[in-house]
């Protein structure tokens, strides 16, 4: 794997996701950080779009994902969007970070969060 990412960091959004009833209907705010691991050496020389990936698709994907779609566990909200980012980039690798702050726990907590980080199938990368 190279070193190269590209990184979107506490993208905030709004959705219904959990397993209690209040979650779903009420809903709440969601922060997703994504890494995507692929060589930018031919987009840094050449200074070209192309030879990279354009965060704003990136984010609108994110975006649709969480606002758009409901899951029960942030897990799975994560793993959907590595996915789909997996399979719409020619990516090596990547790590979604999802956070709900101030979860429902009963008590104070700063926020609940889970990280994956998956990589591409071999065909799957440049």
């Amino acid at each position: 794997m190279g070193t190269d990412k590209l990184v979107l960091r506490n993208m905030i959004f709004y959705g219904y996701h959990g397993v209690f009833a209040a979650e779903k209907e009420l809903g709440q705010r969601l922060e997703v950080d994504a890494e995507l691991y692929l060589d930018l050496r031919q987009a840094g020389i050449n200074d070209d779009l192309e030879a990279t990936v354009n965060y704003v698709e990136v984010y609108t994907l994110i975006k649709e994902l969480v606002e758009e779609r409901e899951y029960n566990l942030m897990e799975g909200l994560a793993e959907e969007i590595a996915d789909t980012l997996l399979t719409a980039y020619s990516l090596q690798e990547v790590t979604v970070r999802v956070r709900k702050p101030q979860p429902p726990v009963g008590g104070v907590m700063d926020y609940f969060a889970v990280e994956i980080r998956r990589k591409a199938a071999k065909g799957n990368q440049l």
